[in-house]
């Protein structure tokens, strides 16, 4: 069992389970997490009046949009410090027990789980396409404006009149909470919110037994790849079904890394029913299947397997949920939002605006769709050298650098998005130097989110009035550096081992997942 294979906790921090261990671990995020909550009351966004005119939630409503964002912008930060306090525990050893790690992240998570959606606006949207299926109206050809009263089930305007780009599963989902909670969007928002913490919890369970096989210690997986504040700030607050996707894309894995490769394949495949981004670990689900050392003939056999479950899971799903293969046409849908994270979108809005202030004109929509062209084209053929050229990595540090490349070309990138790629980091592999930026970058977005609670400006200057901006600024820099330890984590010397085998047995494991050169 996996269990038994990860090591017993060492080190003063770990052998105090008392309450030294609760104060020290525990309290910290869940204060933030709670501060976050209260400020969710104030800013997430409440549809229904009935809520809204709940004496304690009205009167903090009516303190003010900027009193609520601080609160939102403190409790992220206190979260962020509190991630890298056990962070820098976990690097050094002192703490290394996935079971209390698990429990500390299910104690952040409970404040968070009947509030208001922060961040983001989509659980709405799932609502209201569960009721278009209802209604007999196919969302892969029919916006939600379809619905009448639609507005008033809290769906961004912006999403009125765009099929849904989520596959045959996750409607399935949508209409059976529609049907469920009936008029109630708030409770909607609650039980796509349980789905979110469905998928939390199977990566809790599966980063770190992916992580042992790939030699790697399962504290510092758990706690890098599932643990940090994106995950509770987007796949809990924001209740985004990409949690449920990754979810069964991790557990997946995992079990097709245990030999239970029709299991694990179907796990994967039911994780691009979610959102259908998640094909693209399907070869390498393939490439686990075939095994490290295989030829080329049952490289392609086991691919064609994997291509046979897909479709056989596929029509069969959509024809008990009742839709058809529309998600194909649907799959361009995010891409209708322009975001300066996105380096694709960036290039193209900035060199349209550099020549309408020269005078060339308005060009920014031409800009846009060949910039995004060409990072297309670049993302494809990087994909496919990841699959055809596999050689000297895991398949799941594959599938990791292909998530990696759509999510850095893609036409649209949200703050989520990057969860895509850091539970498969974690759990495949990252170096001492590589964890730096991967910590910067986990800060930075953290930073982005609290500033930015949309994520979907268009403008440099619309991302938050200067004050929240400037708060947001101090209270997360104040975070990163607050003590040597968290500074040391970011700014210094490379950490330990950084998530990477240690030992002997460690290593060996490593090795018996690497790819090694197919034979003729």
């Amino acid at each position: 069992m996996i269990v038994a294979a990860v090591e017993p906790d060492r080190g003063p921090a770990a052998a105090d389970p008392g309450p030294a261990f609760t104060w020290r671990y525990a309290v910290p995020g869940l204060i933030g997490t709670t501060v976050l909550a209260i400020g969710a009351l104030g800013v997430g966004w409440v549809p229904l009046d009935g809520f809204a005119d709940i004496p304690l939630v009205a009167s903090w409503r009516d303190e003010g949009e900027f009193v609520s964002r601080a609160f939102v912008i403190l409790g992220g930060a206190v979260l962020l410090q509190a991630w890298l306090v056990i962070g820098g525990d976990v690097m050094s050893g002192h703490l290394h027990s996935v079971r209390r790690l698990g429990a500390i992240l299910a104690a952040w998570i409970v404040p968070l789980l009947l509030v208001p959606p922060l961040f983001s606006r989509d659980p709405y949207s799932y609502y209201a396409q569960g009721k278009l299926l209802l209604n007999g109206v196919d969302p892969y050809s029919s916006g939600v404006s379809s619905i009448p009263g639609w507005a008033a089930d809290g769906v961004d305007p912006i999403w009125q009149n765009t099929p849904t780009p989520y596959g045959p599963l996750w409607l399935a989902f949508s209409r059976g909470v529609a049907a469920l909670v009936g008029d109630n969007p708030y409770l909607a928002v609650i039980a796509f919110r349980l789905l979110a913490v469905a998928g939390v919890v199977l990566l809790a369970v599966f980063v770190p037994r992916l992580a042992f096989h790939h030699g790697i210690d399962p504290s510092k997986a758990l706690w890098l790849g599932v643990m940090n504040p994106l995950v509770l700030m987007h796949f809990v607050a924001g209740a985004h079904n990409d949690a449920l996707m990754v979810g069964l894309i991790v557990a997946g894995f995992a079990l097709a890394v245990e030999r239970r490769v029709v299991l694990g394949t179907l796990l994967v495949v039911l994780g691009s029913m979610i959102k259908p981004i998640g094909l693209l670990a399907l070869p390498f689900v393939g490439l686990v299947w075939a095994g490290s050392r295989s030829t080329w003939g049952r490289r392609w056999l086991t691919w064609a397997k994997v291509i046979a479950i897909t479709l056989v899971a596929y029509v069969a799903l959509s024809l008990v949920v009742g839709v058809n293969a529309g998600w194909l046409r649907a799959l361009t849908t995010p891409g209708e939002v322009r975001t300066w994270l996105s380096p694709p979108t960036a290039i193209g809005m900035a060199l349209g605006n550099a020549l309408d202030a020269i005078g060339l004109g308005n060009r920014t929509d031409g800009l846009v769709t060949a910039s995004r062209l060409v990072f297309m084209l670049a993302a494809v053929a990087i994909v496919a050298w990841l699959v055809l050229r596999p050689e000297g990595r895991s398949p799941v540090r594959g599938a990791m650098l292909a998530f990696l490349t759509v999510v850095t070309f893609g036409p649209v990138l949200q703050p989520w998005y990057l969860l895509w790629v850091l539970p498969l980091a974690a759990a495949s592999g990252v170096r001492p130097r590589e964890l730096r930026w991967v910590l910067v970058g986990v800060a930075l977005f953290t930073l982005y989110g609290l500033c930015e609670p949309t994520a979907s400006a268009d403008s440099l200057l619309e991302l938050s009035d200067g004050v929240a901006l400037l708060l947001a600024v101090g209270a997360v820099g104040a975070a990163v550096s607050a003590s040597p330890r968290e500074r040391a984590l970011l700014f210094g010397e490379p950490v330990d081992h950084g998530l990477m085998p240690e030992d002997a047995p460690s290593r060996a494991r490593w090795e018996q997942l690497v790819v090694r050169g197919a034979a003729a």
